[in-house]
């Protein structure tokens, strides 16, 4: 058994760690309310810029762009086909299981995809210091663009160019481009989406995504079509990219936020226990110093 003085110097470690769980918990919880608020913001953008597209294709169906192109690959002439998965972790830990189901899933698409090329895109410092780790071709590597948990437009619009150009390209081009991250759904629930960004097949949102009791509207356009896709397409994957990175920001923030208050709970729970173990060493001193005392005592 642990002398008294043990136990107490991990009550005291206990008890520190315990203060640094309840500040990174409150922390999260400031910075994950912000991150909900933007999150919530960017949906309807991306929806009604969709809606609009979607639209607008209706007006042109003959239009070739080559953001909607599907290449069909002559594996015995032109190779096997290509991929290209862009992974969006945390740069920091302590966010319980949000890098790892993330990791989990990427493995898994690259288990799926075993028959194709696929590189990877990491963002995120957890992310990248895995696969650096494996026999997994990486492309690109960015740190630090969610870091501080606010996700700037300017960088994902970076990125999205940088995978239109990888996507578009005249010399062994990328046949298809996906989206590795967690969606936000609360605090307590985030859900791990693997979904295409490049070629845009679907330009039209589903039942669920169209705001309810809103009426189909028919826009006019001055612009033709060749010149509208050439500008709103870019931009729909620069916001498609920009929405993953928000929603991954926010699940990292209640991730942390639910793992930092169960931490705590847990720190209560071994203190607890600590202090206990701490009374009960202190109980038999004081009683052998007693029975000490008394035996002494009757020895003269």
């Amino acid at each position: 058994m642990p002398n008294l003085q043990d136990l107490r110097r991990r009550v005291r470690a206990v008890k520190n760690m315990r203060q640094i769980t309840r500040a990174m918990k409150m922390v999260s919880a400031a910075r994950l309310r912000r991150a909900q608020e933007r999150v919530i913001a960017a949906r309807p953008y991306t929806i009604k810029m969709m809606q609009i597209l979607g639209g607008l294709a209706r007006r042109a169906p003959e239009y070739r762009h080559p953001l909607l192109t599907v290449r069909e690959r002559n594996i015995e002439e032109e190779g096997e086909e290509r991929s290209l998965a862009v992974l969006i972790t945390a740069d920091r830990g302590l966010c319980g299981a949000f890098n790892t189901n993330l990791i989990k899933a990427a493995q898994e698409f690259l288990r799926g995809h075993a028959d194709e090329q696929v590189e990877l895109v990491l963002v995120g410092r957890k992310g990248r210091d895995f696969f650096r780790r494996r026999p997994v071709k990486i492309r690109r590597e960015y740190v630090g663009v969610t870091g501080t948990g606010k996700v700037s437009f300017f960088d994902a619009a970076e990125i999205a160019r940088e995978l239109i150009a990888d996507f578009t390209a005249e010399e062994n081009p990328f046949d298809h481009v996906y989206l590795i991250y967690n969606e936000f759904k609360s605090a307590l629930q985030q859900r791990v989406v693997v979904e295409p960004l490049l070629p845009i097949g679907r330009i039209e949102p589903t039942p669920d995504e169209q705001e309810p009791g809103e009426a189909l509207v028919e826009y006019l356009y001055e612009q033709p079509p060749d010149e509208i896709f050439g500008i709103l397409l870019p931009k729909l994957v620069e916001t498609q990219l920009f929405r993953a990175l928000l929603e991954s920001v926010a699940s990292e923030m209640g991730a942390r936020m639910t793992a930092m208050d169960s931490a705590s709970k847990n720190a209560n729970e071994v203190i607890d226990r600590l202090t206990l173990n701490m009374n009960r060493v202190r109980q038999a001193a004081i009683t052998r110093e007693i029975i000490e005392v008394v035996s002494g005592a009757q020895a003269l």
